[in-house]
C-alpha cells in the first residue's frame, strides 16, 4: 500500500495510500497505543497499557485490510485514545478521561483548561483538518470508521459481534445490515454495543452529515480479530460487505 506517515509532534497521523483508487475513507481513530514519553505512561500500570482502555486492539488492521482490498484511503490516529480521543470533540469530558470504563488514569486528573486546550491542538486538530483534506479529495466521497469493542464491559457480556453503527444518515448502515443477512453466523446488529446517544458518531456528524457524504462506523468485537488470520478474515467479510452496500444505494466504491 502506498504509505505516507505523519508522526511529528504537530502533525501525528498516519494516511496510508493517499491517492486511493476508491471513494472510501477508512478511519481508525482508535489506531494506536502509544503514549508519547512526555506524558509518563500517564501513571498507567504495564498491564493496562496495552488493554482496551488504551486503544483498539485488531481495529488499524482490519482498517488496513479494507483499504488493501478497496483501494481505500486510510487515516489513522497514531497516538492513544488516553491522550487524546480522536473520535470526541475538545468539550467532550472523555476527549481525555480520567477514568476509563474501572481503570483510573492518573495522568488526565485534573487536567487545567489549557492543559486540555494544548491536547487538543497538538492531537486533534491536526487529525480533524488532514482528515477533512483527504474526505474533499474525493469527488463522491464515503466515510467508514473502524473500531473494536470489548467483550466484557463493567462486568456484563456483550453478546453482539458486529455492530453498524450510524448517526442520523441510515443509508450506508441499512445497506451493509441488509449485505450482511445470510452471510455470516456472526452475531450482527444496528447501533450496538453503542449508539449516538454515546458520542461515539463524532467523526460522522464532523466529516460525513454536515455535507451528505455517506457513511457508517463499524464496531468488531475484538475477541474475534485476536490473530492475524482472524483480522484478514474479517477485513475479506467487510470488504464484500461494502461493495455491495455501496452498490445498492448508488455509489460506487472504487471510484475517486
Amino acid at each position: 500500500m502506498n504509505q505516507q506517515d505523519h508522526t511529528k509532534p504537530d502533525h501525528p497521523i498516519a494516511v496510508r495510500n493517499a491517492p486511493g483508487d476508491s471513494a472510501i475513507v477508512v478511519v481508525c481513530e482508535h489506531a494506536s497505543a502509544h503514549i508519547p514519553t512526555r506524558f509518563a505512561d500517564l501513571g498507567l500500570a504495564p498491564e493496562v497499557r496495552q488493554s482496551h482502555a488504551v486503544w483498539d486492539p485488531g481495529a488499524l488492521a482490519v482498517a488496513e485490510g479494507l483499504a488493501e482490498r478497496l483501494g481505500a484511503t486510510l487515516v489513522a490516529a497514531t497516538v492513544s485514545r488516553l491522550v487524546y480521543d480522536c473520535n470526541r470533540p475538545p468539550d467532550a469530558p472523555d476527549a481525555m478521561p480520567a477514568r476509563s470504563e474501572v481503570i483510573r488514569v492518573p495522568g488526565n486528573e485534573g487536567l487545567s483548561d489549557a492543559e486540555r486546550a494544548e491536547r487538543a491542538h497538538r492531537y486533534y486538530t491536526p487529525f480533524r483538518e488532514t482528515l477533512r483534506e483527504v474526505v474533499a479529495g474525493k469527488s463522491a466521497p464515503i466515510l467508514v470508521t473502524m473500531h473494536s469493542f470489548t467483550p466484557i464491559y463493567h462486568g456484563q457480556t456483550r453478546a453482539v459481534e458486529i455492530g453498524i453503527l450510524h448517526d442520523a444518515d441510515t443509508r450506508l448502515a441499512d445497506a451493509l445490515l441488509e449485505a450482511a443477512e445470510g452471510t455470516t453466523a456472526l452475531q450482527v446488529a444496528r447501533n450496538e454495543p453503542y449508539g449516538p446517544e454515546h458520542g461515539v458518531t463524532h467523526t460522522l456528524r464532523d466529516q460525513a452529515l454536515p455535507q451528505g457524504h455517506p457513511n457508517v462506523m463499524i464496531e468488531i468485537r475484538n475477541d474475534l480479530l485476536t490473530t492475524p488470520e482472524d483480522q484478514d478474515k474479517i477485513a475479506e467479510l467487510l470488504a464484500g460487505w461494502l461493495r455491495v452496500a455501496c452498490a445498492r444505494i448508488g455509489e460506487s466504491p472504487c471510484t475517486a
